[in-house]
Formats: C-alpha cells, sequence, structure tokens
C-alpha cells in the first residue's frame, strides 16, 4: 500500500461517498473544502459560483473510501442550478459562521431542501465555521449543539483558518456512512447469499466506475 504526498491510499477504492457542503455564502464552505483535501487555507478566497468538487482518499476499517466533497453556492440566485447537485449524496455538512446569527437562523431552510432532495439515510452533520473568532461569536455553542440534538444530526465547530476539527468534521460523517452502507451490505448479503455490495438499494453509494462515477465533472471556481 503507497501513499501520496497528502497521505492519500494509492489502491483500488471500495467505496466513493458523495458528500455536499451547504449554507449561506461566506461561512466558509470552500474553505473547509480547501483544508480538508488539500491541506490549504487562503485568505484572499472568492464566493463558488455554481458548483466544484474536490476529492480525497481515507481508509476506514481497512476499506478505501474516496470521498467527492462538492462545495455548491450559497447565494440564492444559484439555488436551482445546484439542487440537481444533491442527487447521490450520502453525507451533508450544513455550515454556519459562528459570528453571524443569520447564517444559524437560515440552517431549518438549508436542512428542508437538503431533504427535499436527498436520500432519507443521508448523513447530516451542522457544523459551526470560524471558531477561532470566538470573540465576534453570535451562536453559543450550546444553542447549536441543542438544534442539532433535535434535529438529530451530528454537531462540531471548526476553523478551516487553524485547522481545528476539520479533520474529525469530515472523518465523522465519512465513518457513518461507511457504518451504515456495511450494516446494509451484510444484510444484502445475508439475504441474498451472493456477496454484492454494490446493490445497496436507497443507500445512494456511487460505486467505483459507475455511470454516476465516471460521468463526474469538475466545474472551475471563479469569481463573481
Amino acid at each position: 500500500m503507497m501513499k501520496n504526498s497528502y497521505g492519500d491510499y494509492e489502491q483500488r477504492i471500495d467505496y466513493v461517498f458523495k458528500v455536499v457542503l451547504i449554507g449561506d455564502s461566506a461561512v466558509g464552505k470552500s474553505q473547509l473544502l480547501s483544508r480538508f483535501s488539500r491541506n490549504e487555507f487562503s485568505l484572499e478566497s472568492k464566493s463558488t459560483i455554481g458548483v466544484e468538487f474536490q476529492t480525497r482518499t481515507i481508509v476506514v476499517d481497512h476499506k478505501t473510501i474516496k470521498a467527492q466533497i462538492w462545495d455548491t453556492a450559497g447565494q440564492e440566485r444559484y439555488r436551482a442550478i445546484t439542487s440537481a447537485y444533491y442527487r447521490g449524496a450520502v453525507g451533508a455538512m450544513v455550515v454556519y459562521d459562528i459570528t453571524k446569527r443569520q447564517t444559524f437562523d437560515h440552517v431549518p431552510r438549508w436542512l428542508e431542501e437538503l431533504k427535499g432532495h436527498a436520500d432519507n439515510n443521508i448523513v447530516i452533520m451542522l457544523v459551526g465555521n470560524k471558531a477561532d473568532l470566538d470573540s465576534l461569536r453570535d451562536v453559543s455553542t450550546e444553542e447549536a449543539k441543542e438544534y442539532a440534538e433535535k434535529e438529530e444530526l451530528y454537531f462540531i465547530e471548526t476553523s478551516a483558518l487553524e485547522a481545528t476539527n476539520v479533520e474529525s468534521a469530515f472523518f465523522t460523517v465519512l465513518t457513518e456512512i461507511y457504518r451504515i452502507v456495511s450494516k446494509k451490505a451484510l444484510i444484502a448479503n445475508e439475504t441474498h447469499g451472493d456477496g454484492n455490495t454494490s446493490l445497496l438499494i436507497g443507500s445512494k453509494i456511487i460505486v467505483p466506475g459507475s455511470e454516476d462515477d465516471v460521468k463526474v465533472k469538475k466545474k472551475a471556481c471563479c469569481t463573481s
């Protein structure tokens, strides 16, 4: 087993999981994506236009998982465009800015949109970003945690700038997706006895080499 410069494992991919980042504009979705996929952060980041994605390969329970993390634009005028990209997502991170109350108040709307387009089994995490700006905090950790518990969401606060909890956030979501998929695979195997783990009904898993996998396209990020 070999690793590349950022620790990605160069071997057969067992699963490809699509995870979408959603939330208002300027909450730091692109920075979280950049920090997780390339361990980079740019102070001159521009607003995402449309949709782009990055990938990173990790290993969970001796299985190689390729994470496709999709960054959906938060601007209202792009909502109709990005809605198509919820299709096939098995994980979602709803991001808000802990220093901007409005971005947290909009979380229910994002959840409603997500649940209207995504599979019922999708793993959802509420992410309070920009934790490094605690002195400017406008949303308490306790309030966000209470809301997440009520909505049965995972919850974490992150700082893309300081790389705080970014790895933990993504690994938690991806590991939980894997746990669900493994359970479905076990049930399918016990039911059919054929050991075919690619036919996971309702799981929306993008199987390597499938039509969904090969049709994935990256759209460039540009300025507004």
